[in-house]
């Protein structure tokens, strides 16, 4: 027995299992792994420094799959913005036929960019009423992120129990939930909430090709549903964040009355993050890490955990609910 939604359909993907587009981690390991297994795989756009690295990277992943697997390209505030457009045209010039969007409405000049070359779009938001927006204007997947993601999950605390179903009532797309996502229950639950399909980031940095250090992958078998925290509150652009000490004295700095970014700036940095993932030392900065930590109890290859994913997933639809049926 195989699981088909449209998202298996429309992606020309074997599992409905996406990788989530992850800053550090989103390299051709990464993305190949994924899509040897089944799922979509999607490049990280701005890990690479330039276009021209992202072309080379596109190149090297088409090197260890023959499978499907796509860009991720997010618009949002940073400390130096990229030349957006500059990736969405090495996206373009690659031959890439999917990609992975999130950010501000500026993306909307990315999706005007790659819509004349077939490109299919998967956008996530964290809103309804963004997603719906979305729709209208022509994306081709809605990946609806709750409260629980790692990264940025928007200011609304909406958890995907009830986020997932208000969007599938919202949403004529294929939509993907995102947010929380590690395992069978969490595909069968995604499915029966209404979306074609999951979504999965700090999962995925938690297997045995992630690209990041033994030491990371340990933090997020230590921690549990309650090892992260939410940073840039007063900010509005809430994240969240994985529970280390680095990250409790981020959260202790930005207590402070008249707190501003620059107290927090250096333990914060992409550099300090990118360098933590390399070298293991959790005192170098902040990592990424939802509340699906508390469902991580293992290190498997992704070919063992998508393969374990869909099973559970099987048989919790085939068995489990089925035989509740009087």
């Amino acid at each position: 027995m195989a699981i088909k939604t449209r998202i298996t359909e429309l992606l020309e993907i074997e599992h409905p299992i996406v990788q989530g587009g992850m800053q550090g981690v989103g390299v051709a390991e990464m993305a190949s792994a994924v899509s040897n297994a089944g799922g979509l795989g999607l490049l990280t756009g701005l890990t690479q420094p330039s276009p021209g690295a992202l072309r080379d990277e596109i190149e090297r992943c088409r090197s260890m799959t023959s499978k499907p697997f796509g860009v991720n390209l997010t618009v949002f505030p940073t400390i130096n913005s990229p030349d957006y457009k500059a990736y969405a045209q090495a996206i373009i010039d690659s031959g890439i036929k999917v990609v992975e969007t999130a950010g501000t409405p500026a993306v909307r000049e990315i999706w005007e960019q790659l819509r004349p070359h077939g490109i299919k779009i998967l956008h996530k938001c964290t809103a309804v009423r963004h997603a719906v927006s979305a729709e209208k204007a022509g994306v081709d997947v809605i990946s609806i992120d709750g409260f629980e993601c790692a990264g940025h999950p928007g200011e609304d605390d909406i958890p995907g129990l009830i986020l997932i179903p208000a969007a599938a009532d919202k949403v004529k797309i294929p939509m993907l939930a995102s947010g929380g996502f590690g395992d069978g229950r969490g595909l069968a639950a995604a499915l029966a909430l209404g979306a074609d399909g999951i979504n999965m980031g700090t999962r995925f940095c938690a297997t045995v090709e992630a690209p990041v250090h033994d030491n990371v992958k340990q933090a997020y078998l230590d921690n549990d549903e309650r090892g992260s925290f939410l940073i840039f509150r007063n900010f509005k652009n809430t994240a969240r964040v994985g529970k280390s000490p680095v990250s409790e004295e981020v959260v202790r700095r930005l207590a402070e009355p008249g707190a501003r970014f620059s107290d927090v700036q250096e333990l914060v940095a992409g550099t300090a993050g990118r360098e933590l993932l390399q070298t293991g030392d959790l005192s170098k900065g902040v990592f990424w890490a939802g509340m699906v930590q508390g469902l991580i109890h293992d290190i498997p290859t992704c070919q063992v955990l998508l393969k374990r994913i869909v099973a559970d997933a099987e048989a919790i639809i085939r068995q489990r609910l089925s035989g509740m049926l009087a």
